[in-house]
């Protein structure tokens, strides 16, 4: 009797449903709502994720400019950009970049903890960020996530 039978199935683009989520960002703490942000951006939440395949569902985050730096972060955190050039180094403080350009705090914390490929860049294209409590996706009828974090 061969009680090695089932083989594990491995998802691939034809099995995988994607799914629209909108996340509300109001007081959720930085690193927190990130991690869960990328979690579902790779389909960790799916039980049939598959670590080489895109499982991962669409994620449409709201209210970017209320999301929470705790402790010193928003007078000590950093942000750094180089263009390559002598002299081209610039460094913005969380603070700072928090208020001129809400989206891109989360955006960077949340390509931080995708995996650093080509499954990691097709992954973050699936990140939709917005300041304030409007998006432009109403049409593909996202559903609010509810995260287990605070």
């Amino acid at each position: 009797m061969n009680t090695l039978s089932f083989k594990t199935q491995s998802a691939n683009a034809a099995t995988v449903k994607h799914d629209w989520y909108v996340v509300d960002a109001t007081n959720k703490t930085l690193g927190r709502i990130s991690a869960d942000i990328a979690a579902v951006l790779r389909g960790k939440n799916k039980p049939y994720f598959t670590p080489h395949v895109d499982c991962g569902d669409y994620v449409v985050v709201i209210n970017a400019d209320k999301v929470i730096l705790t402790g010193n972060k928003p007078q000590n955190k950093q942000y750094i950009t180089f263009s390559g050039y002598p002299g081209g180094q610039k460094k913005e403080i969380a603070k700072n970049l928090l208020a001129r350009r809400p989206e891109a705090v989360i955006e960077r914390a949340v390509k931080g903890m995708l995996p650093k490929n080509r499954l990691g860049r097709q992954l973050f294209k699936k990140l939709f960020v917005y300041a304030g409590s409007e998006h432009p996706h109403t049409a593909q009828k996202p559903l609010p996530f509810t995260f287990n974090s605070k």
